[in-house]
């Protein structure tokens, strides 16, 4: 079952502490959005090898 975007805010504000400033909830939010992103891009864009990686950055067989 799908949740809201309310009802994951609820649950992001019950995670932090009690003394949490809005800048620690700015933060928590921020981080969630770039998870979520990624998320996202990793599964409707194609991923690259190692390989692929170490070539676009000149790296040779490094691993």
């Amino acid at each position: 079952m799908a949740t809201t975007a309310k009802e994951e805010a609820r649950r992001l504000i019950e995670s932090l502490p009690d003394d949490a400033t809005w800048e620690d909830f700015k933060y928590a939010m921020y981080v969630r959005e770039k998870i979520e992103r990624g998320v996202k891009s990793a599964r409707e864009e194609p991923l690259l090898t190692t390989e692929e990686v170490f070539a676009e950055f000149n790296l040779g067989d490094e691993a």
